[in-house]
């Protein structure tokens, strides 16, 4: 299945295919994330069932994203894949604690991204959230990706209620700019 597992190794973070090697550490860096009834985070007993369902989903290529001490920190992942159209999304990504705040998702998306166009030769990388989710809507738009529009009504959440799904993407002729903020941003000094 295209795209063919791959680990991208960065500065700040490690991307490499998820596995259940990397439950321990997963079920701690998601300890205390659960509460935001927009989003899903496995609770730290149900990341056993979080990392079997990823990887059974034919459209997803699921990584753990390992910190520089080789720690899984969290997950992400390329999804709703469309190889025939040279699409991927990027989503259901979640960090524990330890690594927000820091360079470590910007890194990943970085090279998520560049593995994206630059390997893969996509026509264009999705982002989706939930509409509610200004945060994350928010990261979206800072990485440059362009609003497409609204799903509504488009899934049912566990808590019974409807999500709109806030869809964004980044196409090739975007790509040489968001790969210059992405770039500037990790080289800004923080603090």
């Amino acid at each position: 299945m295209w795209p063919d597992p791959v680990t991208l190794t960065g500065t700040h973070a490690v991307l490499e295919p998820l596995s259940q090697s990397h439950a321990d550490d997963l079920a701690r860096a998601a300890s205390g994330l659960q509460g935001l009834w927009y989003t899903m985070i496995p609770t730290p007993d149900g990341v056993p069932a979080e990392i079997d369902r990823r990887l059974a989903l034919p459209t997803m290529r699921p990584f753990a994203i390992l910190d520089t001490t080789g720690r899984a920190v969290g997950m992400t992942t390329y999804m709703n894949i469309d190889a025939a159209n040279r699409r991927v999304e990027i989503g259901s990504t979640w960090l524990g604690k330890s690594a927000q705040r820091g360079p470590v998702n910007t890194e990943c998306k970085l090279m998520l991204l560049t593995h994206a166009f630059d390997v893969l030769d996509c026509m264009a990388v999705e982002f989706r959230t939930h509409f509610m989710n200004v945060q994350s809507r928010r990261a979206i738009e800072r990485l440059g990706a362009k609003l497409d529009g609204i799903l509504r009504n488009h899934m049912i959440m566990e808590n019974g209620s409807l999500r709109d799904t806030a869809v964004y993407s980044i196409i090739p002729g975007e790509w040489p700019a968001v790969r210059a903020n992405l770039e500037w941003q990790l080289a800004k000094p923080r603090g």
